[in-house]
């Protein structure tokens, strides 16, 4: 697991020098190579119901959203979203400065499922270990949200795919390094799948009229990682505190 971190720590820093005009994809030389995910059938709960309890890597945008369009599409930004997008500035990412990544980002690091009755959890390792809660217990959404990184997120099971609805967003992460941005009206629809043992599918309907001109759907694969645990990893903002914790130089 040690090697994996040190992996996965140089392809952040490797985002983290790159700029938003020339990022695409992770160089093929600072991505991990991983085996196969493993095959099988999907688990199942004592109910029947598919269980997606594990420790996955993947499932969200990292470098560009666009990497989850279909074939053709294009991601419809708004005059207003694309002027956002202009004016942003790699250092200035959040996630790159150890903030959450929202929604539906995810960082290069591994994440774990934990499925209740009640409540889907979602365990990051990355930054500040940060998580969200899926309520299978409730229907509706408050009238009353505080916007929050993570928003508000019910869940459902619809076949074999669970189905979360999320309001309730700030407008403060990016969806990408390159700075896709988004605003408070921002509404997200996920669709998890486990096609299969080692696949989790995440199809997911964007819709933000503040920074869009229509809804659009991105789809991102995970992958079953067995045998692996969140590892610590502290996020500490590039130590840019560290002169004033460490105060002024004293005089003999």
């Amino acid at each position: 697991m040690a090697k994996r971190l040190v992996i996965l720590s140089a392809v952040a820093v490797v985002f983290a020098l790159m700029s938003l005009s020339s990022l695409s994809v992770p160089p093929a030389a600072a991505q991990q190579r991983r085996a196969p995910p493993p095959t099988g059938p999907v688990p199942r709960l004592p109910d029947g119901e598919p269980d997606l309890s594990g420790v996955w890597n993947g499932g969200g945008p990292v470098g560009d959203l666009a990497q989850g369009l279909a074939k053709g599409d294009t991601i419809p930004l708004s005059a207003e979203g694309e002027k956002v997008m202009k004016s942003r500035q790699s250092k200035d990412d959040p996630e790159a400065n150890c903030l959450p990544t929202g929604i539906p980002r995810i960082a290069p690091y591994p994440w774990r499922i934990v499925q209740t009755p009640t409540h889907i959890f979602f365990l990051f390792e990355g930054n500040i270990h940060s998580y969200r809660q899926i309520f299978l217990n409730q229907t509706t959404h408050p009238d009353d949200l505080d916007p929050t990184w993570y928003g508000h997120s019910i869940g459902h099971f619809e076949g074999d795919t669970l189905v979360v609805d999320t309001i309730g967003f700030n407008d403060k992460f990016w969806f990408d390094f390159r700075g896709h941005p988004h605003t408070e009206k921002l509404h997200t629809i996920e669709r998890y799948t486990r096609k299969d043992l080692g696949t989790l599918v995440n199809e997911v309907t964007i819709d933000d009229p503040g920074a869009y001109t229509k809804p659009f759907k991105v789809t991102f694969t995970a992958r079953l990682m067995p045998g692996e645990e969140l590892m610590e990893y502290i996020c500490q903002e590039n130590e840019q505190d560290s002169k004033h914790i460490q105060g002024p130089a004293r005089t003999p």
